[in-house]
């Protein structure tokens, strides 16, 4: 299919089920609550729900069970700043001058409204919890992008329990303010979301909880005397990263505790049917993961640093207990909750992502589609197109080609075998590349 067809494809798809009516008019009564959970730097596998035996998550795997859980669903990058602003505006983070992790001083763009302005705009209250990572300057932080209110930290990670960044440096802020808050960090985390879907304002609501779990320092529950960044002052990257497996599956475990008392609180409100739960990662992990049977991880566009989890709940519209492979990409998460919100996306550009909906219903058949990635890091310049069952991967200077159906491990090159496909996916590569604003750097 040309590029031209994969864009009119795309738009089909993503204006079924979005009802006409102007941004401005407010959502009815019967608009969904809106939940999406963000995991960080995890492994492919480290959920019951994609295959782990030594974690266990029940409450991840009870949303699993009562919803759908997608096998082909993809970031859009595989480092976190990228991945976020692309995964809240619905469109691909190159169109935003936001193409790696040192861009979080950019901050996102005005020209690109976020889910949650939409949404605020249409009369949702809204609420950002845990790692926001795209900029804390004026105009630039949680609550200048369409959150009435945010406990949020703008650093690649922080301390589990001082809540302070690598840099020593107090990481929370409260409402763009910065804050002391006791406890370990995915407790206050869902503690803060429980309150924010409990209180007695009746509009729908849009809860955009980023937990930092499960980034380094992997600490623990339980161990509050495991500080790492106690005061002013870098921590050794080497004393930051210190931990075990065991550690890490404690983190995840933990992580699985707190979706499960928000979870809960969905229910305890009365609300669940109505209420369109997400849950993903922004990227592949490393080091202490379990990727398999994916190669690679974080900072990488091979399928351990870009395909990650995705499970939707939405009791009152989706069946439950569904496995989907239809390919998804981060862009469509907010094309999907705009749609299920009745809100128009952004007049100043058309989205990237999909609404889902149709596709997990039934009422639109899948249908092949075409992902981009690049990724500038020095030392690994890499560009990758995905197309129905054929990956090419550019790394370096290497093209790369694997039928990612039927050999999800990538391990066998078919570049030779395969040269038509490797030209073809090559110039739609460069066809994308042409239609982006020059490359931040």
């Amino acid at each position: 299919m040309s590029l031209q067809g994969l864009s009119t494809s795309l738009l089909f798809a993503a204006s079924v089920c979005l009802p006409s009516m102007s941004a401005a008019q407010p959502v009815g009564p019967t608009a969904p609550n809106v939940v999406l959970i963000v995991a960080d730097y995890m492994g492919y596998s480290d959920t019951e729900p994609y295959g782990a035996r030594d974690v266990r998550t029940p409450h991840l795997a009870r949303l699993a069970d009562e919803g759908f859980r997608l096998t082909n669903a993809y970031a859009s990058a595989p480092v976190c700043v990228p991945s976020r602003a692309a995964l809240l505006t619905g469109v691909y983070q190159h169109r935003l001058g936001l193409e790696g992790n040192e861009d979080v001083k950019k901050g996102l763009p005005p020209s690109h409204k976020t889910v949650a302005e939409r949404l605020q705009t249409a009369g949702y209250r809204t609420a950002m919890i845990g790692k926001w990572h795209l900029g804390f300057g004026e105009g630039a932080g949680p609550n200048a992008r369409g959150f009435d209110t945010s406990l949020a930290f703008d650093s690649w990670s922080i301390d589990y329990y001082s809540h302070r960044t690598p840099a020593g440096e107090t990481g929370l802020h409260e409402n763009g303010r910065p804050v002391e808050i006791a406890g370990y960090s995915t407790e206050v985390f869902a503690a803060r979301a429980v309150d924010f879907i409990q209180s007695r304002d009746t509009r729908p609501f849009f809860l955009y909880l980023a937990f930092n779990a499960t980034l380094p320092p992997r600490q623990p529950p339980g161990r509050p005397d495991d500080v790492r960044a106690k005061g002013p002052g870098a921590v050794a990257m080497a004393e930051w990263h210190r931990g075990t497996r065991e550690d890490y599956v404690a983190v995840v475990e933990a992580l699985d505790a707190g979706i499960g008392r928000v979870l809960a609180s969905i229910e305890g409100k009365g609300v669940r049917d109505n209420t369109l739960v997400i849950f993903t990662y922004d990227h592949g992990g490393r080091e202490l993961v379990r990727n398999a049977p994916l190669f690679h991880g974080f900072a990488t566009l091979w399928e351990g640093g870009i395909r990650v989890p995705l499970i939707i709940r939405w009791p009152s519209r989706l069946g439950g207990s569904r496995v989907s492979a239809q390919p998804t990409i981060h862009m469509d998460l907010a094309a999907t909750i705009l749609a299920a919100a009745g809100v128009e996306p952004d007049a100043a550009g058309k989205l990237d992502g999909i609404n889902l909906v149709p596709l997990l219903t039934g009422r639109t058949p899948p249908f092949d589609r075409a992902f981009f990635w690049r990724l500038a890091i020095p030392g690994r310049e890499q560009k990758a197109v995905r197309r129905g069952r054929w990956k090419l991967m550019l790394d370096g200077n290497t093209p790369l080609l694997f039928d990612v159906t039927e050999d999800l491990s990538e391990r066998h090159d078919l570049r030779y075998a395969q040269p038509a496909i490797v030209n073809d996916l090559r110039s739609v590569l460069n066809a994308w590349e042409k239609e982006l604003p020059p490359q931040s750097r």
